[in-house]
C-alpha cells in the first residue's frame, strides 16, 4: 500500500488537532518520514517489516498491513471515517468498507487488486518510529485492549522470526501447510517442527510436522503465543474444530505428495447440514455484516455440539449465484453417526437474538439468516459443469468437489422423519 496515503492522513489529523507546525513536521518530516504512522505487514503468513512477506506470501494471498498511530488518532472518527474516505477516493482503492465490530476491527479494501486489511493499534507516543520494536514494553505501556490484540500478530510474527534456526526451510514449509488452523497458529507449529529438527531437510520437516501433530492429545490445541503475555491463541477451538483439525493431521500424515492437498469430502461425511444463508443490499453492508456473524460462529457451534454432539466447522463462504442481492452461504456437516436429529430451531432463534443485540451498526434491512436441518433431497452445491454454481466470496477456497442438499420445509418442521 502507497505509504504517501496514510502519511498524508496523519498529517491531516495532526492539523485537525490544532497542532503547532513544528509538531505536525515532527509527525511527517518534509524529507524522509522517520516519525510517523507505521505500516506493518502480517499476512497470513508470518513476515517482519522487511520483504520476508514476499517470500512467503502466494501470489492470491491478501495482505494485512497493520497501522500503528499515535496517541492523538482516534479509531472511531480519524481512522474509520478520516482515513476510510481518503482511501475510498482514490482510484487504486476498489471494495472497500469497515468491519467495525469484530474482535480486531479494520478497513478491508482492494488495493491495485490486491486484498488488504488495514487494522488499528493506538501506542501512548506523539508520534511512532519508523522501526518501532513492538516487543519492546515501553512502546506498549497504556496501550488499550483493542490495540493489543492489534499488534499481537505482529509481535508473534517477530518472535517467530527470532526463534526459527533455518529461515531458508521455515518459509517454503509455511507454502506446504493448509488447513482450518488461523497463520499464526500454522507458524507457531511449523516453528516448533524446525526448532526440533534444526538440520532437517525441507521433506522431512513436513513429514514430522503432520506427525508430532497427530499424535497432539491434549485438550483443545494447546498453542502457545511466542511473546509476552504467552496466551494460549485457540480461544476459538472447540470440541468439533478439534476433532476436524486433528484429523486433518492425521489424514495429511498418511497421504502420498501426490494426494496431500486434496479437498475434503464433505458429501461422503455428511448427509445433513445446517445452512446460514445472508444477504444485504449492497456489498459494503454485506461485508459488515458477514464480518459480525463470523465473530459469533464460535458460541453457534458451542450450541450445535451441544444437542448434535458435533458440527464441521466449515469455514468455506459461497455466494448463491440464483440470488440477485449480495449474499454468503455457509453450510456446517452435523454429526454423520445419529440416526435421529433433535430440532434446533431453538438454536436459530438464540443465535439470532445474538446477532441483533451486540451488532453496534444499524442491521442491513435485506439481511437474512436461515438455519436449517438438511437431507439429500435439494441441490445447494454443484461441481462446476453443473448451473447451480457457488463461488466464494471472502473465502480462497472454490468447493470445485462438492455435492450436497438441504432439507425441505417438512423436514425442518419434523426433523427426526427418515432418519
Amino acid at each position: 500500500m502507497n505509504m504517501q496515503i496514510v502519511l498524508t492522513w496523519i498529517k491531516k489529523v495532526a492539523w485537525q488537532r490544532r497542532f503547532p507546525k513544528e509538531k505536525i513536521a515532527a509527525t511527517w518530516p518534509r524529507n524522509k518520514p522517520n516519525y510517523n504512522m507505521d505500516n506493518f505487514l502480517d499476512s497470513s503468513w508470518p513476515c517482519s517489516t522487511s520483504c520476508l512477506d514476499e517470500l512467503v506470501r502466494g501470489s492470491e494471498s491478501d495482505i494485512d498491513a497493520l497501522c500503528v498511530v499515535p496517541f492523538f488518532a482516534t479509531m472511531a472518527e480519524d481512522f474509520f471515517v478520516v482515513l476510510h474516505n481518503m482511501l475510498k477516493s482514490r482510484p487504486e482503492v476498489s471494495e472497500i468498507h469497515c468491519v467495525k465490530d469484530a474482535k480486531v476491527p479494520l478497513i478491508r479494501f482492494e488495493f491495485d487488486g490486491i486484498s488488504i486489511d488495514l487494522p488499528y493499534a493506538q501506542l501512548k507516543l506523539s508520534s511512532v518510529p519508523e522501526n518501532v520494536d513492538v516487543l519492546n514494553p515501553y512502546f506498549l505501556r497504556g496501550v488499550n485492549e483493542t490495540s493489543w490484540k492489534s499488534l499481537s500478530g505482529v509481535r508473534a510474527n517477530k518472535r517467530i522470526l527470532q526463534l526459527v534456526p533455518n529461515l531458508e526451510n521455515f518459509q517454503p514449509m509455511l507454502q506446504c501447510l493448509l488447513g482450518f488452523l488461523g497463520g499464526v497458529h500454522l507458524a507457531i507449529l511449523a516453528a516448533f517442527v524446525c526448532q526440533k529438527h534444526p538440520n532437517a531437510s525441507l521433506n522431512s520437516l513436513i513429514m514430522n510436522f503432520f506427525q508430532i501433530d497427530a499424535i497432539e492429545i491434549r485438550s483443545l490445541m494447546p498453542i502457545q503465543l511466542p511473546c509476552s503475555p504467552y496466551e494460549y491463541c485457540h480461544s476459538n477451538v472447540t470440541r468439533s474444530t478439534f476433532h476436524r483439525i486433528r484429523a486433518e493431521f492425521l489424514r495429511g500424515h498418511n497421504r502420498t505428495r501426490g494426494s496431500v492437498f486434496e479437498h475434503f469430502p464433505y458429501p461422503k461425511e455428511y448427509t445433513r447440514f445446517v445452512k446460514i444463508y445472508l444477504s444485504a443490499s449492497n456489498q459494503d453492508d454485506l461485508g459488515d455484516w458477514v464480518g459480525w456473524v463470523k465473530s459469533l460462529f464460535c458460541s453457534l457451534l458451542t450450541k450445535l455440539e451441544e444437542v448434535q454432539g458435533f458440527c464441521d466447522p466449515n469455514p468455506v463462504e459461497h455466494v448463491d449465484m440464483d440470488v440477485i442481492v449480495p449474499n454468503v452461504v455457509f453450510y456446517r456437516g452435523l454429526n454423520p453417526s445419529k440416526s435421529s436429529f433433535i430440532d434446533i430451531r431453538h438454536v436459530k432463534e438464540d443465535f439470532m437474538k445474538n446477532l441483533k443485540n451486540g451488532y453496534q451498526g444499524s442491521l442491513p434491512k435485506s439481511a437474512l439468516l436461515d438455519t436449517r436441518i438438511g437431507k439429500w433431497t435439494k441441490e445447494c452445491w454443484k461441481i462446476l459443469d453443473y448451473n447451480l454454481r457457488r463461488t466464494p466470496m471472502y473465502s480462497q477456497h472454490l468447493p470445485h468437489y462438492f455435492v450436497g442438499y438441504v432439507a425441505t420445509d417438512r423436514e425442518v418442521e419434523n426433523p427426526s422423519d427418515g432418519g
